[in-house]
């Protein structure tokens, strides 16, 4: 058979078109922005370390349900981010925060205290057990879903967002977590993804982070 230089030229043209579909595709997608929030921390952790379920020195735990969540902080290209400062605060397991301006009539735990600054390994890995939240009222009436905020800084990008739990009935309903298509965010890339725990006493979850590139 005869081959023409036209269509030799239309084939590697259509090559090149279905590499970049290719190398588009392999682009991750960027883990959404989200508000601070009215509680975020005015104190800094006083323990650097992942485990918010237990404050060194004391016997007793924080209250409610065990949750071990770790992940990847990863750049779109899906390249590690190591040494990310990552700072994570949250509701304890009744959807109160340590923060003195929350008025939840929900009761403090005085074996929590909510908050988490680590870095990522050079591979991009970090690991927190923690505590699953609670909800609380939020300011509209309505409850909002159980999540953990984050904070993650890089050389190249700050992210401010939320994390959430696949399944809650509440999700539907939270006031930004059903608004995120409407402002062209993606809620599965902010929720996290539950997987097998080897212990029967914690849930464990995985969620990678996705920060933009500079």
């Amino acid at each position: 058979m005869k081959i023409s230089r036209r269509n030799v030229i239309i084939g590697v043209g259509a090559g090149a078109l279905s590499m970049r579909s290719i190398a588009a595709e392999a682009q991750l997608r960027p883990t959404p922005q989200e508000t601070f929030g009215p509680f975020f921390p005015v104190q800094k952790p006083r323990h650097h370390g992942f485990n918010l379920a237990q404050i060194p020195g004391r016997r007793a735990r924080a209250l409610g349900q065990v949750i071990d969540l770790s992940g990847r902080v990863l750049r779109t290209d899906g390249t590690p981010v190591g040494d990310a400062r990552i700072e994570i605060w949250q509701a304890n397991a009744a959807g109160r925060y340590l923060n003195p301006i929350d008025k939840n009539p929900a009761p403090i735990d005085p074996n929590f205290e909510g908050v988490a600054l680590l870095k990522s390994a050079a591979d991009g890995r970090y690991r927190i057990l923690t505590v699953k939240p609670g909800a609380y009222p939020d300011p509209a009436g309505g409850m909002r879903t159980p999540h953990i905020h984050f904070d993650v800084t890089s050389d190249e990008y700050r992210l401010v967002t939320q994390m959430y739990f696949p399944g809650e009935p509440l999700n539907e309903k939270d006031i930004l977590v059903s608004t995120m298509q409407a402002r062209h965010r993606d809620p599965a890339l902010a929720t996290c993804k539950s997987v097998e725990s080897h212990d029967p006493e914690i849930l464990k979850f995985e969620w990678d982070i996705v920060l933009l590139k500079a």
